[in-house]
């Protein structure tokens, strides 16, 4: 299925036929109940690769950029907390899912990290699992239209040389870093470990003047195509009642999420903070792989795109936890 809706979006000359192909493939295919399964580690293999790619564009002129990021840096913590504020009460009174569930469905953290730590808490898995793989699908399905319509972007940036233009040895460096980065992150409890992993790994070589280029236009492709297939895949069962009710929550959140997006990504033009499209794509709550695939399609600054990213999931993932908790003991005392 993956292959056919790559084939008709390549032949139709549609945009990002390895990402969009396969997953509206796979998305019609769920819907209609065709018994699908993800291609599990190799899905999470395929992440590695958009890890290699935003380690390498970590050069010693992004760590000079890094001060004139500060500022657009420091507003991710007010973003989040507006988020919650309206995202929990969104959930809790609109859709009446219980507060757990409210909570972290309403968290614009990592898809996986937050049905996790949801599950643990008490809340709903599937409801979080489909609340937020229909913010990931909306927005990554979104933002190519929001970036070509309203920033004027072309999506048409080389993705990176082909493989036999690239240093053999740079190549072997890559791989190397990709799965010591990736199986050393999850021995060592790293979140999001199949893409920090290998990013950590690959900055460094970066930093040492050992890689000077991204992974190889093949790759990045690949990775596009198994990212595609993972968020169609994730509908898979779900039936009238969950699509009625928590896909269509889904969707209103996801409208939500665009207008507080909207507003501090034009804080943060207006202010001279960033450019248009790097703001656009910094602030918008979809998945780090996904959004690293659309910040390399439109030629934005990676960097400055990730560091954002990077510090939203890391402040949502620490803090979210900690924060569920005294929230659910002080409902309790009120009881």
């Amino acid at each position: 299925m993956a292959i056919l809706g790559t084939a008709i979006f390549w032949a139709l000359s549609l945009p990002l036929p390895f990402l969009f192909g396969p997953m509206s493939a796979c998305l019609i295919a769920a819907l209609s109940h065709a018994p699908l399964q993800g291609f599990g580690q190799i899905s999470i293999a395929a992440r590695t690769i958009l890890g290699v790619a935003v380690g390498a564009s970590i050069t010693p002129s992004l760590f000079a950029e890094l001060p004139k990021m500060a500022a657009s840096i420091m507003l991710i913590p007010f973003f989040i907390i507006l988020i919650a504020l309206v995202g929990v009460p969104f959930f809790r009174k609109v859709w009446g899912f219980d507060d757990k569930t409210a909570f972290y469905a309403a968290m614009p953290g990592g898809l996986q990290d937050m049905i996790i730590f949801g599950t643990e808490a008490g809340a709903n898995p599937r409801t979080l699992s489909l609340i937020h793989g229909t913010r990931v699908l909306i927005i990554v399905t979104l933002a190519p239209l929001f970036l070509t319509v309203f920033y004027d972007a072309e999506l048409t940036n080389p993705v990176g040389e082909p493989a036999s233009a690239l240093p053999p040895h740079e190549l072997l460096l890559m791989v190397v870093a990709a799965i010591v980065g990736w199986k050393g992150g999850e021995k060592i409890g790293l979140f999001g470990a199949s893409i920090l992993g290998p990013m950590i790994l690959t900055a460094a070589l970066s930093l040492g003047d050992f890689i000077h280029t991204r992974p190889p236009r093949e790759a990045i492709l690949l990775a596009q195509f198994f990212i595609g297939c993972e968020i169609g895949v994730k509908f898979v069962g779900v039936t009238w009642p969950e699509l009625r009710r928590v896909v269509a929550a889904g969707v209103a959140y996801v409208v939500v999420l665009a207008v507080l997006a909207a507003g501090f990504t034009a804080v943060v033009t207006t202010l001279g903070f960033g450019r248009p499209v790097e703001a656009f794509l910094a602030f918008a709550p979809g998945g780090q792989a996904e959004m690293t695939v659309l910040a390399i399609v439109s030629g934005a600054d990676l960097g400055f795109v990730i560091t954002h990213h990077l510090t939203r999931i890391v402040l949502v993932i620490i803090g979210a936890p900690i924060v569920a908790n005294i929230l659910l003991r002080w409902s309790k005392s009120r009881e």
